[in-house]
């Protein structure tokens, strides 16, 4: 077999389908956040962001770089081994506390991304559960998928945010086995925001344990930043709670927030926990002082808000196909990759506006999307920029309005 003749082969497919990745060189600008630049032709032309995940620009604030700085002169670069072998530092053992104090739980459990956190933590809780069953959203992320088939547990997919279809599948299964309901609160393509309460309804009716990914969600609801559990006052009622520090609070890893006989557990038996080295101090220093920050600070989560709904309402006086939600995402929907590519393409180019297209598999295919995710830091011109050159840009490309 030509095995680089095969993988190349793979790849051309993609190219083909008009969804190959470019991953666009952009040199940040610290405490600048959204501008940037882009190295074109050896040299550096500026840039504004609109698709980045630090949706309230924590990655760029003062306390935050502070802390890290501090850290590294305390305690250097690496952590030096997994948490059970000189791994854990007391910057990770005070975060755990802090995440764990957030979301009104016993415990937190870190990990070194919230993929990571949903794949271990959901594989190990239905393997340590004999029989049981996941009964997993549609639209769950790619982590949780992964994590439910690694388990081994049988699984059940329920129509997207359908509580006919969820009770239904629940009433099905014998009363006696266990039960794992996974689900999102904030769905981060379509920016739809999950009936948390009523599947808590449906929880304690059928005897299932609930499990909610948060990812895009803490730091921006709630009056903490805890995520739409605590907004809609029903974070008690939530059995498992998983989050990133990589989006609201601008770091790098993942969590899970539970009873402490819960996280005790994945602890001990998750093998994406034990046998990976753990976040460098620097950066749980760093999402240490941003989860506190969160905690105590609105200002931010409330302008990114209120920008967010500034972005909508422009784009949808424009005529432009936004994708009505009540959450802080701004999906532009477009319906082909190929079209999806060259319309970032030419924002980027000629509009210094970076955005990347989103393509299958991360939604799909026929749902080609811009994602534009604004932040305290985006001003109005900034809103006005964009929204003049997608306008533009739309004209010149025929592309389809909105109805």
């Amino acid at each position: 077999m030509d095995y680089l003749q095969h993988f190349a082969r793979t790849v051309e497919a993609v190219r083909k389908e008009g969804r190959y990745r470019v991953f666009a060189d952009v040199v940040r600008e610290c405490g600048n956040f959204p501008r940037a630049s882009q190295q074109v032709g050896g040299k550096l032309r500026p840039v504004t962001v609109w698709c980045s995940n630090d949706y309230l620009g924590m990655g760029q604030h003062p306390k935050v770089l502070a802390a890290m700085h501090a850290a590294i002169d305390a305690a250097g670069a690496g952590s030096g081994g997994t948490r059970n072998i000189s791994g854990t530092t007391h910057y990770h053992v005070e975060l755990e506390h802090e995440l764990a104090d957030l979301h009104a739980k016993e415990r937190a459990l870190l990990f070194t991304s919230g993929y990571v956190a949903n794949e271990a933590a959901l594989s190990t809780l239905s393997r340590l559960m004999p029989g049981c069953v996941i009964f997993s959203d549609a639209l769950n992320h790619a982590s949780m998928i992964e994590g439910i088939k690694h388990g081994g547990a049988a699984r059940r997919i329920w129509k997207h945010n359908d509580l006919v279809d969820l009770e239904r599948q629940l009433a099905e299964v014998p009363a006696g086995l266990p039960k794992i309901i996974a689900f999102e609160s904030v769905y981060s393509m379509d920016g739809d925001i999950s009936p948390i309460s009523a599947v808590c309804d449906l929880a304690e009716r059928y005897g299932a344990l609930t499990y909610l990914d948060e990812v895009h969600a803490v730091g921006l609801y709630g009056p903490r930043g805890a995520g739409v559990a605590e907004r809609d006052g029903v974070m008690g009622r939530v059995d498992v709670i998983n989050g990133t520090l990589a989006k609201g609070f601008g770091m790098v890893g993942g969590y899970i927030a539970a009873a402490a006989p819960i996280i005790d557990a994945v602890r001990s038996h998750a093998s994406g926990f034990i046998f990976t080295s753990s976040l460098p101090p620097s950066v749980a220093a760093g999402a240490l002082a941003s989860v506190r920050h969160v905690k105590a600070s609105t200002a931010e989560r409330e302008a990114m808000h209120a920008n967010a709904a500034v972005l909508k309402r422009r784009l949808t006086q424009a005529g432009l196909p936004v994708l009505e939600n009540p959450s802080h995402i701004v999906p532009v929907m477009v319906g082909d990759p190929v079209v999806c590519k060259a319309l970032t393409d030419e924002l980027l180019e000629r509009f210094s506006i970076y955005v990347q297209p989103i393509n299958y598999p991360t939604v799909p295919r026929g749902t080609e999307r811009i994602r534009l995710t604004p932040s305290p830091v985006h001003g109005a011109g900034d809103i006005d920029n964009v929204v003049g050159s997608l306008s533009a840009l739309w004209a010149e490309m025929r592309l389809k309005k909105a109805a």
